[in-house]
């Protein structure tokens, strides 16, 4: 009998997995991570930890499986909320979820799941896990897209490696999340009702100015405003004379500066915002809102444009370094002056974007047929052919 340790959070897909994988005949271990408990950072004023875990206990009582809590939380400071004040201080917005998949569920989860003598680990994921065997006998596994449209999380899961698929169960992947939860009434499990879970993955929401001003202190700067004239956005387009070139060109962002627009507004720091952002500006009296269309963290300043549609926000390339490329697909990975067809999304639920990959020596560029909102550093781009995510990297 195959033994498979499950991520238990507390919620219904997680419980879901676990009654799943028991009647498909596993030997079931239910695990949950406990992933904070530092006073010196609160993450949240709410503690919702405390009941997840309760109720994960309550699933595996009902489902008759053996379960243990493991602290994880010395190591979740040090890989994710270390790396989220770094990221932020530099002026990047983190992605801190893809990151939890990466180091926490997928590597010292999967670790300890191994030295309990599991075969695989499991998470309640909507995403899919196929393999594929090429000509000379080896096999690649790869990470498909839920069948849940609205749910979709293989994005989350975009900085997998092959070790780490070839050892997870993603048991709910071909399901609905209407499915999911008509399973867990049906069986009487405690979480069939409860809400989805917010926020950073086994701790909650976060209100991100108040954790971040525990660590990044508060220092005013101005916000301004840039207009739409601004001479940059109309420049004519140079003769290119390479395809690398034309995208380094169109992957760059705009240089602003305090006398190309004009003062609005103060700010508590620059790198409490992030592009794209609206709320938190407290600027009012322009037509339409204010939108932050580039931070300066070295000189404190926000630069924003008014309108959803102002040509600040958007551009047509991104660049991700060759440091920070990751093919979840190794056997498909580009060599230099090769490119690709793909889909990709800049965030998470975006919708998939058609776009070209183009590499070099120093990394790999997107090139987006329609020009993106907010390209955000710090962020992950996915790429995918049909359902399949096969490459990620973070945005320079």
């Amino acid at each position: 009998m195959k033994k498979v340790v499950v991520g238990l959070s507390g919620g219904v897909d997680s419980s879901v997995s676990a009654l799943l994988l028991k009647q498909q005949g596993y030997e079931v271990i239910g695990l949950f991570m406990k992933n904070w408990h530092d006073d010196s950072v609160t993450i949240s004023k709410e503690c919702p930890w405390l009941d997840d875990s309760n109720d994960a206990l309550i699933v595996a009582e009902k489902l008759g499986i053996p379960f243990q809590t493991v602290d994880l939380s010395s190591e979740y400071k040090e890989r994710i909320v270390d790396y989220m004040f770094r990221e932020y201080e530099q002026g990047r917005t983190p992605n801190p979820d893809v990151l939890c998949n990466r180091e926490i569920k997928f590597d010292l989860f999967l670790k300890i799941a191994m030295g309990l003598g599991a075969d695989f680990v499991a998470t309640g994921h909507y995403c899919r896990k196929a393999s594929k065997t090429d000509t000379d006998g080896n096999t690649y596994y790869r990470l498909l897209a839920g069948k849940d449209p609205n749910k979709d999380q293989s994005y989350f899961l975009c900085q997998l490696n092959q070790e780490q698929l070839s050892k997870a169960l993603f048991p709910i992947g071909g399901m609905l999340k209407s499915e999911v939860r008509e399973i867990a009434a049906a069986h009487d499990l405690v979480t069939a009702g409860k809400k989805d879970s917010q926020g950073l993955c086994f701790i909650g929401k976060v209100r991100l100015p108040e954790f971040l001003q525990q660590q990044l202190q508060p220092k005013k700067g101005q916000i301004v405003e840039v207009p739409e004239s601004y001479p940059p956005f109309h420049q004519p387009v140079p003769v290119f004379q390479s395809r690398a070139e034309e995208l380094s060109f169109y992957s760059e962002k705009p240089v602003y500066s305090p006398e190309v627009g004009k003062v609005v507004g103060t700010h508590q720091g620059a790198h409490y915002f992030t592009v794209g952002q609206r709320k938190g500006l407290d600027v009012g009296g322009t037509p339409e809102p204010l939108f932050v269309i580039q931070t300066d963290v070295t000189n404190n300043i926000i630069y924003t444009g008014q309108g959803k549609g102002h040509p600040g926000l958007y551009r047509r390339a991104l660049f991700v370094s060759e440091d920070e490329l990751h093919w979840v697909r190794p056997d498909l990975a580009l060599e230099p002056d090769q490119q690709m067809a793909v889909m990709a999304r800049i965030r998470y639920r975006q919708e998939l974007q058609p776009a070209t990959l183009y590499k070099i020596e120093q990394g790999l560029y997107v090139d987006f047929e329609n020009k993106q909102a907010a390209i955000t550093e710090g962020q992950f781009v996915a790429w995918y052919q049909g359902d399949e995510l096969i490459g990620s990297g973070v945005i320079s």
